[in-house]
């Protein structure tokens, strides 16, 4: 599947939960990266949602940590076909429905210097 979306700006808390030793080691084990701490968040049309709300409704890739923090669902996905990373469904989020997480190892907003309004593809 391909997925089209405007970079925007999120509310920070990204960063302190990818920031804990427990998501890093965790993402790093299952998807062979460790994350930079920040989620480069992504709106896209809603005519995507329904196949997005069947790949989180079926995705089995879940990391659960032991106490105090939420589980995340997670599917490895690809930015701008370079960009190797995972699409995250955390189980706390304020977002709403048309916003994707992506991660990578990188801060790709300075690697790929993006800005809010930028156009990305994604291919899960």
């Amino acid at each position: 599947m391909e997925v089209e979306g405007t970079i925007t700006t999120g509310y920070g808390k990204g960063a302190y939960f990818l920031g804990q030793e427990f998501y890093k080691s965790k993402f790093n084990e299952k998807c062979g990266f460790e994350p930079y701490p920040g989620t480069l968040n992504i709106t896209i049309s809603e005519k995507y949602l329904d196949e997005i709300r069947e790949i989180k409704s079926n995705c089995t890739n879940i990391i659960k940590p032991k106490e105090g923090f939420g589980g995340v669902k997670y599917i490895k996905a690809t930015l701008n076909d370079d960009i190797v990373g995972a699409i995250v469904f955390p189980d706390k989020t304020t977002h709403d429905e048309n916003y994707l997480e992506f991660i990578a190892k990188d801060n790709l907003r300075k690697k790929l210097k993006l800005e809010d309004g930028d156009k990305v593809k994604l291919k899960i």
